[in-house]
């Protein structure tokens, strides 16, 4: 794995406490899934703005220098189920996320958001 990749979400998210769980944006009343801790970890600090190697350092000084001997694995493990399921995006370049992805849903102008995402879809298609 390129660790000089950037890493951007690519869903939208609410935050809850300490927990993270995906939105149907069309359907946010829907029983939402929450993220797995370590899942959790990675989704928000994807902002395309840092690397992988910065997540690996940045999740490395939480254990006060003496990180386990498996944490390189555990995230690049965590980062490829990640990738395969569409819900971060690498990349070579800093990417701005759009305005409906960079916070958590209930922070969000919900107006606001649905009118990019409508476009952002439009543009796709």
């Amino acid at each position: 794995m390129d660790t000089s990749q950037y890493f951007y979400r690519n869903a939208i998210f609410s935050k809850q406490g300490k927990s993270i769980f995906l939105i149907d944006f069309e359907f946010p009343d829907k029983k939402q899934q929450e993220l797995e801790p370590w899942f959790a970890i990675v989704f928000q600090l994807a902002d395309g703005h840092h690397t992988l190697e910065q997540l690996y350092q940045y999740i490395a000084m939480q254990y006060n220098g003496n990180p386990p001997q498996n944490l390189s694995d555990t995230l690049k493990s965590v980062v490829d189920r990640m990738v395969q399921g569409k819900l971060i995006v690498l990349t070579k370049k800093v990417t701005e996320l759009p305005y409906y992805l960079s916070m958590p849903y209930e922070l969000l102008d919900l107006e606001k958001a649905k009118k990019q995402l409508k476009l952002d879809r439009k543009n796709i298609n």
